[in-house]
């Protein structure tokens, strides 16, 4: 057999797959080797799709023999093949650091299950980044959904229930409001494959049922991404989430969200209704404007480091939206960059969180006074993340901003430049607040004798954090790959 052929569709099935057989085998640490080898492979099909589509074009793949659009189609050009190798390789990475972490936050019996829970939410992740077909795209939306709240309920802190309730009603309503959307674009179009779609919707576009289903999908998305005002399931369900939910939710739940945003609106509606005909813009710019301001400002207030970091990704999300609302080549080339640098950056920080908790069992700001003398090498990849998410020259988080900047500069908008740099100044504030407390002050009473994180936790953090200086320096993979990608989304290249 070819497995070549079949790529695609095993990006899906290997973690889809190695759930259940995390739980028939039944072995925390067996079910933890099923992870980290499923998260390998997984990684080694997107790097292996993301070859293929660089030299083929893009590639659908038909599930069961029928063709699209009346078959169920798998669909990966360049922008999808890149949100899976974020997505896959966070899944990795995660699970290489999740054994010493899952065994201190999570009760034994509990373990196989936890694996088994984060396998599908990274199955539901590959799931929307890889369907070409609508309907399914909420199927694997929800799946990855239902999974996420169960993982964050598991925690030993009994508010992890209530953030996982908290954030079942959010995601619910979400989701209800894109399956809303897409039903209405079956009304008028008779299909939910993607492409047909683009290609049907422009003769229905000026019609009441296709533009309120494109108010209903544009919510639903925006609830699951936690675009401001509403991301407030988002706090709450990082800062009492065991600490390996939070590092692979933020490192890419969010983003998937944002690039299923993308897809709809660039593959589905198209441009011309986007921006023209209903004005996307004029919604997403000044949200974004106050996402970035209003969320780092919340964030410099925040005593509990988890919390703050939430807020932190409430307004980097904004700077996502922000560039997907330019409508520009540039723009949304930054938001794309973004999606990566983001995900590394805050992997690398919640991760040396994770470690923190496992050391100290608090990420309280007045209980980490002087913590960087007992645990120099997990705050220092914490302040390597933190530059990046400031903006740092020869960090990614700078490459980031730069495209941003520039894209905002060619369209003549010198307000969103000022945004930019008062939310990173405000990043700043915030990122010092941190600094100070862990590496200037006096040492708190309660840590003495803490000692550093052992290196099952330090490798995976430290892979994060220098990953974050790598792809500030050499950036050819990554701003490549977005300026490619968006020529296909604006149409630009076969």
């Amino acid at each position: 057999m070819n497995w070549d052929q079949h790529l695609i569709a095993l990006a899906i099935i290997v973690p889809l797959l190695s759930a259940p057989l995390c739980m028939l085998v039944g072995q925390r640490h067996v079910a933890w080797l099923i992870g980290v080898t499923s998260g390998l492979v997984g990684l080694l099909i997107a790097l292996a799709l993301l070859q293929q589509v660089n030299t083929q074009g893009v590639i659908s793949y038909q599930l069961g023999g029928w063709a699209p659009p009346l078959g169920i189609e798998l669909r990966a050009d360049l922008l999808n093949a890149f949100v899976l190798l974020i997505v896959s390789a966070l899944a990795f990475w995660v699970f290489l650091y999740a054994h010493r972490s899952v065994a201190a936050e999570i009760d034994a019996d509990r373990q196989t299950g936890f694996y088994a829970g984060l396998l599908l939410i990274y199955a539901g992740l590959a799931g929307i980044t890889l369907t070409g077909d609508a309907f399914n795209a909420f199927v694997f939306l929800e799946i990855s959904s239902l999974s996420s709240y169960a993982v964050i309920s598991m925690g030993r802190d009994r508010r992890a229930i209530t953030a996982a309730f908290q954030y079942l009603v959010m995601g619910t309503i979400g989701a209800t409001f894109i399956l809303i959307g897409i039903g209405f674009l079956y009304m008028m179009t008779g299909t939910l494959n993607m492409a047909d779609l683009g290609q049907r919707l422009p003769a229905v576009s000026d019609t009441s049922t296709v533009q309120s289903g494109f108010a209903f999908i544009s919510v639903g998305i925006a609830l699951k991404l936690a675009m401001f005002p509403l991301h407030l399931w988002l706090p709450n369900a990082y800062a009492f989430a065991p600490s390996v939910v939070t590092v692979f939710l933020a490192a890419t739940a969010t983003k998937v969200a944002v690039y299923l945003l993308l897809r709809m609106i660039f593959s589905v509606f198209g441009v011309e209704m986007t921006f023209v005909q209903m004005h996307l813009e004029y919604l997403l710019l000044p949200l974004a404007t106050v996402a970035v301001i209003s969320a780092s400002l919340v964030a410099v207030f925040q005593t509990n480091l988890k919390r703050m970091l939430a807020y932190s990704s409430v307004a980097q999300i904004g700077y996502m939206l922000m560039g997907i609302g330019m409508a520009s080549t540039g723009g949304v080339a930054a938001t794309i960059l973004h999606l990566f640098n983001h995900a590394l950056m805050k992997g690398a920080l919640f991760m040396a969180l994770g470690a923190v908790v496992l050391r100290v069992g608090s990420v309280q700001l007045h209980h980490l006074a002087g913590l960087g003398r007992h645990m120099p090498w997990t705050l220092g990849a914490f302040v390597v993340g933190a530059l990046s998410l400031i903006g740092m020259p020869l960090t990614a988080g700078f490459v980031s901003k730069w495209y941003l900047v520039s894209a905002a500069l060619d369209a003549g908008w010198w307000w969103l430049v000022v945004v930019i740099v008062i939310g990173s100044l405000l990043a700043v504030v915030y990122v010092w607040r941190v600094i100070e407390v862990v590496w200037f002050r006096p040492p708190h009473p309660a840590l003495a004798g803490k000692t550093e994180a052992p290196w099952s936790l330090l490798f995976p953090t430290w892979g994060l954090a220098l990953a974050n200086v790598y792809f500030g320096v050499e950036t050819s993979l990554t701003t490549g790959t977005a300026e490619a990608a968006v020529q296909v989304l604006f149409g630009m290249t076969p």
